[in-house]
């Protein structure tokens, strides 16, 4: 369980490929404080930590979650959102991420806010997934590339999300540009509100 609210970027320094499965190492900051089996949030990817050394950690991402995600896009040097798994003991920042990423959107816009970005995503029309609850509501929650994010203007597969400076700066909203694949992860209460709906059914 992930809060949307992301460390730090840490920086892939190593792809391996066996089988249909795929090791990321990468550098960051608490890399010290790991443990085998640990859970971290990968552009919003839950991935478990397989292999630890003095300033590297390895995860594994199985086919199943490069067929939904954009990790196999990743390339040596590049920058990925991290996040640790949220302690129970403390304040809620974001809102609840699973780090479950249900499918990839594309950027399609961007537009300057007095100092602020709006970038607007663009996601596979798929009126049975609208149906399970995989779509956005205006001014509700929805995680990009592991940030949770406030929905503006959303159309039935597209929305905008408001980016403040800081995090532009301190996320890989800096390197997103138009075209850049990004990994969505829907608000689950939406997820189990449309369940309850077709249960009635």
């Amino acid at each position: 369980m992930f809060s949307g609210i992301v460390e730090e970027m840490a920086i892939l320094t190593a792809i391996n490929k066996t089988q249909g499965n795929i090791d990321l190492t990468l550098r960051c900051s608490f890399v010290g404080e790991l443990k085998i089996d640990q859970s971290i949030s990968h552009n919003g990817v839950c991935l478990t930590v397989v292999r630890i050394t003095d300033d590297t950690y390895t995860v594994t991402a199985m086919k199943e979650t490069l067929d939904r995600s954009n990790l196999g896009l990743l390339q040596i040097g590049d920058a990925v959102n991290v996040e640790r798994s949220m302690r129970m003991n403390g304040r809620l920042d974001g809102h609840i991420v699973q780090g479950h990423v249900d499918e990839t959107a594309r950027c399609v816009g961007m537009r300057d806010a007095d100092g602020s970005t709006y970038f607007k995503f663009e996601y596979k029309l798929d009126p049975d997934m609208t149906r399970r609850g995989y779509f956005t509501v205006d001014k509700g929650s929805v995680t990009v590339n592991g940030v949770s994010l406030t929905v503006c203007n959303p159309t039935n597969n597209t929305f905008e999300v408001a980016i403040i400076p800081y995090t532009r700066a301190n996320t890989n909203f800096r390197d997103i540009q138009m075209g850049t694949v990004v990994n969505l992860e829907f608000d689950i209460l939406g997820k189990y509100i449309a369940r309850l709906q077709e249960l009635k059914s």
